[in-house]
């Protein structure tokens, strides 16, 4: 028996390999570099260098692009135009979420526990602290999760897809859970998550093996063909489309998989809540496209109960829970399930310009929130020793914020904005690209749907905008509550507003490159 070695294009796997690459060397780093100060700074550099590297080789892979794409690994992966846009905005939210890993307080505090492997409130915790440890390793981590996302975009093979979904939700697991202040509830998100997400992996590979059994194969295309041409299976396959559908939502934060979503984003550290709500979204709706249009395409119309049913729930309980929570945080994760709402809308009859509207909703959608939670961060509570403690993520706390600081809550104000689709912002035209794509195929009610959420919504974002320059601060607090003023947050930002205001008034040079990448290449099919 002769083996054939293998020919893999390794090319254009350059961005990939790139990030991956850099992350097992952020681990050797670990190891050889003793000193936790000079181990922060040569990880932050190889994350931020390799990151942008990644995406400048993505860019370029773009411009040379020979054809429609090229099929890679035989035919488990294709890197066409969709992959290398959504990889190079998943790639920037990777080097803006480095930024924010790395910022600290003036009193030179960072957002992760000083030593992860121990129980919160310990005497070990209490030492590791003194003597300065840091848990570098989150680094690495993001840059094992940032690979792992982009695989998950250029994917074409259901097994696959399974191995990168792992690949990047292990270290977010792992992220969650090394906030510094409020370790409990930091604990309690991960485990949620971790549990969460374990049983939704469970369905979708449950259901891969249900289109494996009825299809003879996991290659999107040769599943798709399988869908077309198989008689007698129809409840085999349609139950194998819901669960794998069902693992790509629970990603998505969609309704009724959302539950991880509010405990996850109040207790993870807050750079991870904004890497994790800005690029996880991301990863999964490019996903969610490849599945959708490469292999289930067929089951556009037994789909459709399922992507409105969704969508609509995710806009309703998201907008609803979101208008009567007063803990900041956790009201942007009810927003988060909101928007996953309006994405799905986007997806509604599978149409062609979902294809070209979704990439600049999450990037629109994306650098808003990371923005957002960079301004938590630089938000915090006073004790009455004059010390700064956590985050002031009560809503009342943000009282007077735009006397305190006019450009912290003037960007926060606009991130605020965006969210809520007003014009001149991003998100408006975000939203208006996926919802004119759901006219294209005549949902008409579901856009309506998303138009009164996108109404209600704006009052609980706008609630916010009133208590930072309308409202004075309460009398006797008005030292509760302390501006830190961090370089590298205060850089995240001052790039993000910059983002979401070009995107606003100029949109039309992003919005003409993502409808150059609105082709999918099928994989199989070449």
């Amino acid at each position: 028996m002769s083996f054939v070695t293998p020919e893999i294009a390794w090319a254009p796997l350059a961005p990939v390999i790139i990030v991956l690459g850099a992350a097992a060397i952020g681990i050797l780093i670990e190891s050889f570099v003793r000193t936790p100060a000079t181990r922060r700074i040569v990880l932050l550099t190889l994350s931020v260098v390799s990151l942008v590297a990644a995406a400048a080789v993505a860019a370029v892979q773009w411009a040379t692009l020979d054809g429609a794409g090229t099929i890679v690994l035989d035919g488990m992966m294709t890197v066409d135009r969709q992959a290398l846009a959504w990889q190079i905005v998943i790639l920037v939210f990777g080097a803006l979420g480095a930024l924010l890993f790395a910022a600290r307080t003036r009193a030179g505090e960072e957002a992760f526990t000083p030593l992860g492997s121990v129980a919160p409130g310990t005497a070990e915790e209490t030492l590791a602290r003194r003597k300065g440890f840091q848990v570098t390793e989150v680094f690495p981590l993001a840059l094992f999760a940032v690979g792992g996302m982009m695989l998950f975009t250029s994917v074409t093979d259901l097994i696959f897809l399974f191995v990168a979904l792992e690949v990047f939700s292990l270290p977010l697991y792992i992220l969650v859970a090394l906030a510094r202040r409020r370790r409990f509830l930091s604990h309690e998100g991960a485990l949620k998550y971790f549990l969460l997400g374990a049983f939704s992996s469970a369905l979708f590979l449950f259901g891969a093996a249900l289109l494996y059994g009825a299809t003879g194969d996991t290659n999107f295309v040769r599943v798709s063909e399988g869908i077309a041409t198989v008689t007698g299976l129809d409840p085999l396959i349609l139950s194998g489309a819901v669960l794998v559908m069902s693992g790509l939502l629970f990603k998505l934060g969609a309704v009724p998989f959302h539950s991880w979503t509010p405990d996850a984003y109040q207790g993870a550290p807050t750079p991870v809540t904004a890497f994790m709500a800005a690029a996880t979204k991301a990863a999964a709706t490019a996903a969610l496209l490849r599945v959708s249009y490469e292999a289930l395409h067929g089951l556009a119309w037994e789909l459709s109960w399922l992507i409105w049913t969704v969508a609509i729930l995710s806009m309703l309980l998201g907008t609803v829970v979101a208008l009567v929570q007063t803990e900041l945080k956790r009201m942007l994760a009810y927003s988060s399930i909101a928007h996953a709402g309006f994405i799905l809308v986007a997806l509604a009859g599978f149409p062609a310009d979902a294809l070209s509207a979704l990439p600049f909703y999450l990037l629109s959608y994306g650098l808003a929130t990371l923005g957002a939670f960079a301004v938590i961060t630089q938000v915090r509570e006073r004790g009455e020793d004059g010390t700064v403690l956590g985050e002031a993520t009560r809503l009342g706390q943000w009282a007077g914020l735009g006397h305190r600081s006019p450009w912290l809550a003037g960007a926060m104000a606009l991130f605020l904005l965006s969210f809520a689709g007003i014009p001149l912002t991003a998100g408006f035209v975000g939203k208006f690209v996926a919802f004119s794509a759901a006219m294209s195929e005549g949902a008409w009610p579901l856009v309506l749907v998303a138009v009164i959420a996108s109404a209600a919504a704006a009052f609980f974002y706008v609630r916010l905008i009133v208590l930072m320059f309308l409202t004075d601060v309460p009398e006797g607090q008005e030292d509760a509550v302390e501006v830190d003023h961090s370089p590298l947050a205060r850089a995240v930002v001052a790039i993000t507003v910059i983002g979401v205001v070009l995107l606003g008034i100029v949109p039309g040079p992003v919005l003409s490159l993502f409808e150059n990448a609105g082709v999918l290449l099928l994989g199989a099919a070449g």
